[in-house]
């Protein structure tokens, strides 16, 4: 049998579990004999991980981890198709408010079935007030959710429900045509009642975790590596090409390039886009890009002078030069941002709306930007000075200070200084509204205007980083999602999205595309707008899976 991975840091040590992992990577055994090397997938993630409870976590990076061990309803293929998961089958009513699961019969990785009670404790979970899920508003759809999120109803009343244990039912506010995408998000998969129970928020640590995905926490050490090993009791373990997953936690670019010139790593999910073609030569084969559904855009803390008022916010957006830096400065095919929603976005085919400044030449947005500064009291006997954080990684701190100089270059008497912010301190203080103005991104959860355009409404919680609030948006998006005409409900999403951007709590800076550094030899990935790339599909042609095939993966998409 091979060794489990416990043994290994027992007789190896911790300090050696990097030199092992990389010894196993890419071995052409499939680890089921003694004395074969297990094969091992090594992935480089670009921050810190702090939670592993999805009800807990809302980070993309950690969900790379999470989804490699939790399926839920649905899952995705390697081009992020929807597909069966957990649910083999589902039926809606006529009126689009309840859906119907059935599920199939499989098991927690200690044995237990996974049940229909397993989805209803999981939903009402993340709606528990004492979780605080930092996600709970991406689940309002659900019927009674944002009451019992705010303890007016009791978690009985959320609109979740076990028929039977095989058979699970959402009922919902109002009808979602994206309900399949969302029920891939984390945020919807069950979790173990009997081991969260059992071992509270100790429930991810690898001595007590139990999951019903493909890989299983088996190491966790903080700042430096986590590692899974493969389930034998996921449903489709036969089909699962690698023993293990190492996630490396590596925020330094140089760090990333080093490992792999030694063989230590297989895949990174982000590169220096100022360097693509210096990569690809280096690397042949390695540098994935494609279109995105990502857009960087920037935060006004709109519940503090002096970003409360609107012709501040508007000068700071008037006064960034997107083109410059997108021509200069950003990843090949990045594009600039006059709109929140990625022109990709499916489901929103209308005429899209526009900052109002988008025409307009640079020295013509200056001109205003200083204008509408004096307007607000602001001039050389009262100097308007601000602080900006931006993430450590990826682009963002070469942006930072082309962005400093833009709003320097307004009038002598602004003051702009940058500070650059650890990616997990940074959205924490963007969750606590503790900035003035900072960085962020969103990458979309599912492929729906909504996903975007929610995180602005005033309901939304943590996730509404500058506190916005405009009755008149919520009311839209309200209208909106009692609408189940697409395009009608697209027309009410463009008059929703126009009025928040003439309100400019925040300004939407690039559309991304995605970035990830992979091996030529593996096999299994391909290229999605959503940048999701299960463990689960990944493969090399000298690797057979326990069922005795080479995996039958799609190879990687050609960009």
């Amino acid at each position: 049998m091979m060794k489990s991975l416990k043994s290994v840091l027992l007789s190896a040590g911790a300090a050696g579990l990097v030199l092992t992992l990389a010894a196993c990577g890419g071995s052409g055994g499939n680890g089921s004999g003694d004395g074969e090397e297990a094969a091992v997938l090594r992935r480089g993630i670009s921050a810190k991980v702090d939670t592993l409870d999805p009800h807990r976590s809302s980070a993309k990076w950690e969900n790379i981890v999470i989804s490699d061990m939790i399926v839920g309803l649905m899952t995705i293929t390697p081009e992020r198709e929807v597909i069966p998961g957990v649910a083999t089958s589902w039926e809606t009513s006529e009126d689009g408010l309840t859906w119907t699961f059935n599920l199939r019969e499989s098991q927690w990785s200690d044995g237990e079935p996974v049940t229909a009670d397993d989805f209803v404790y999981a939903f009402r979970r993340i709606q528990n007030p004492e979780i605080a899920s930092q996600y709970s508003s991406l689940l309002y759809i659900v019927k009674n959710a944002a009451q019992v999120n705010s303890g007016e109803l009791p978690p009985e009343e959320l609109g979740v429900r076990a028929i039977d244990d095989l058979t699970f039912e959402i009922t919902l506010e109002e009808p979602a045509p994206y309900l399949l995408g969302l029920l891939t998000h984390y945020t919807t998969y069950p979790v173990p009642e009997h081991i969260v129970e059992q071992y509270g928020e100790a429930w991810i640590q690898p001595d007590n975790i139990e999951v019903n995905g493909p890989y299983k926490l088996a190491y966790w050490r903080t700042g430096d590596q986590l590692v899974s090993e493969k389930n034998p009791l996921f449903y489709e373990a036969d089909e699962v090409c690698f023993d293990r997953v190492a996630y490396f936690e590596i925020e330094d670019a140089a760090a990333v390039e080093r490992r792999i010139e030694a063989g230590e790593l297989d895949i990174n999910n982000g590169f220096d886009g100022g360097r693509t073609e210096e990569l690809e030569a280096k690397f042949p084969g390695w540098v994935r890009t494609a279109p995105s559904l990502i857009t960087t855009y920037w935060s006004f803390n709109s519940s503090q002078e002096p970003f409360d008022d609107v012709r501040v916010r508007k000068a700071l957006s008037l006064a960034l030069d997107r083109e410059f830096i997108v021509d200069r400065v950003l990843t090949p095919g990045y594009i600039p941002a006059y709109s929140f929603v990625p022109p990709t976005m499916s489901n929103y085919d209308v005429d899209r709306p526009e900052l109002g400044f988008a025409d307009m030449t640079r020295e013509e947005r200056l001109a205003e930007a200083r204008a509408l500064l004096e307007e607000a009291g602001y001039g050389p006997n009262n100097k308007l000075s601000f602080e900006f954080i931006h993430r450590s990684t990826d682009d963002n701190p070469k942006a930072a200070p082309v962005a400093q100089a833009n709003w320097n270059e307004i009038a002598p008497w602004v003051n702009a200084e940058i500070l650059r912010q650890d990616t997990k301190v940074l959205y924490a203080r963007l969750r606590q509204s503790d900035f003035e103005v900072a960085d962020g991104a969103w990458v979309a959860d599912f492929d729906d205007p909504i996903n975007f355009l929610y995180l602005l409404d005033s309901e939304t919680g943590q996730q509404n980083y500058g506190r916005y609030s405009n009755p008149e948006y919520d009311a839209l998006l309200a209208e909106a999602s009692r609408t189940r005409d697409l395009q009608a409900r697209a027309e009410i999403f463009a008059e929703a999205e126009a009025m928040m951007l003439e309100d400019y709590p925040i300004t939407p800076m690039w559309i991304q595309v995605t970035k990830n550094l992979v091996d030529p030899e593996l096999t299994g990935w391909a290229e999605n707008a959503q940048d999701d790339h299960l463990s689960r599909w990944l493969c090399r042609a000298d690797i057979e899976t326990d069922a005795g095939a080479e995996t039958a993966s799609t190879d990687s998409a050609e960009e």
